[in-house]
């Protein structure tokens, strides 16, 4: 069973339908209790660095997420602001975010605006698999995922760092550490290749 961390900043509903499409039982829930005894856990994610802390905080989700990911040690897999979330900080905000990464998060300004991209990345874009991982297994050529962001992740062990994509330059759009890992991408608005992801990862 996968568990989806309910926080009131993710497209769940998508989310949600997506899992059950390709037949992996899913649950959400905004319940520490339960995301602390969770089997496997997604934390999605849509908005601004700070709000997604505080509710995190203020629900005592934060430290349900780090049982189950530092304590039990359950397959954790962020999306989009949850990727971000997952790492120590971001330059949009003044809070630490989980810190289960090293890794922060940096506006897109210099490359993207140099090479006269819109910011947000937004649209459909490829990942560079970098290493071979389970969450990407059958996704390592001639893939495309559907980004919506500003900040990027920056990992400060590039061994972390698990795919990457090029806008004005080369990000980080996806990391794993352990039982950590994560997409800046949205699966559940990826079609095949999402769902073939996040098939990859009910089976981690």
């Amino acid at each position: 069973m996968i568990t989806i961390v309910d926080y009131g900043l993710g497209n769940v509903g998508s989310l949600r339908n997506m899992l059950k499409k390709i037949g992996k039982a899913c649950a959400l829930s905004a319940d520490p209790e339960a995301v602390a005894g969770a089997d496997r856990l997604i934390l999605p994610g849509v908005g601004a660095f700070d709000a997604g802390v505080e509710r995190l905080r203020n629900s005592g989700l934060d430290e349900a997420i780090r049982h189950a990911a530092l304590v039990r040690r359950v397959p954790v897999l962020g999306i989009c602001l949850g990727m971000q979330l997952l790492g120590s900080a971001s330059e949009e905000g003044r809070l630490s975010g989980l810190a289960l990464v090293e890794a922060e998060c940096r506006r897109f300004v210099r490359d993207a605006a140099e090479a006269d991209l819109p910011i947000p990345h937004m649209g459909w874009n490829a990942v560079r698999v970098m290493r071979e991982h389970r969450l990407f297994a059958g996704l390592e050529t001639a893939n495309r995922f559907y980004f919506v962001h500003s900040y990027r992740v920056v990992c400060r062990d590039p061994s972390d760092v698990l795919g990457v994509t090029d806008y004005g330059g080369e990000f980080t759009s996806s990391f794993a550490h352990g039982n950590i890992c994560a997409a800046q991408f949205h699966p559940e608005k990826s079609h095949r290749f999402g769902m073939k992801l996040l098939g990859n990862f009910a089976e981690m």
